[in-house]
């Protein structure tokens, strides 16, 4: 029985044993139609591989950002941490926040790969929406890739919105597109 409980960001070591990472042989081609994006499937020649951490640990969170407004959520299957999530509030200097105090930004969200698809990031994720409730937000995002079509089709089934594409947001990252995704809450 999967099991979360919320805790310190003393637990940030611990957090990152999960691993932040996928390979898929698919992608997402991002079209523009009329103001709203299509995104289509596309198989690639070879698999893409991405490691979050090697990008930025969460190490580097505490040092980039004030995390006191943030949350951390562990996911165990008994005493094994199997995944967890942490969500951004009311932090100066992050641009996804846009300086709102009724926002949530999904900063993080990762799952084992033995324990995927067994309701564990829909568990996390509903989570996040409840700590994002009661600080009184009206809205969460939560940004990805055109490379992560896991993480686009489960952000849609969570009731998210595709709501803004930047194309060139990554620099020495040309195939991937930012997907940013927003739900009401």
């Amino acid at each position: 029985m999967i099991t979360l409980r919320e805790e310190s960001f003393g637990a940030l070591e611990r957090y990152a044993s999960v691993p932040s990472t996928y390979e898929t042989d698919r992608i997402f081609d991002v079209d523009e139609q009329g103001g709203s994006w299509e995104l289509r499937e596309r198989r690639l020649e070879r698999p893409y591989r991405k490691d979050y951490d090697a990008v930025e640990s969460p190490h580097a969170w505490p040092l980039r950002f004030d995390v006191t407004g943030w949350t951390l959520i562990g996911a165990f299957d008994g005493q094994e941490r199997v995944g967890g999530a942490v969500a951004a509030f009311a932090t100066p200097g992050l641009d996804m926040l846009a300086g709102r105090r009724d926002l949530v930004v999904l900063w993080d969200l990762r799952v084992l790969l033995t324990a995927r698809r067994i309701g564990v990031g829909s568990a996390l994720f509903r989570a996040i929406e409840a700590w994002a409730v009661a600080k009184q937000c009206r809205e969460l995002r939560v940004e990805t890739q055109n490379t992560n079509l896991a993480a686009c089709r489960f952000y849609a089934s969570q009731g998210c919105r595709l709501f803004e594409v930047n194309r060139n947001a990554y620099a020495g990252l040309p195939e991937e597109v930012q997907l940013l995704w927003s739900k009401a809450l």
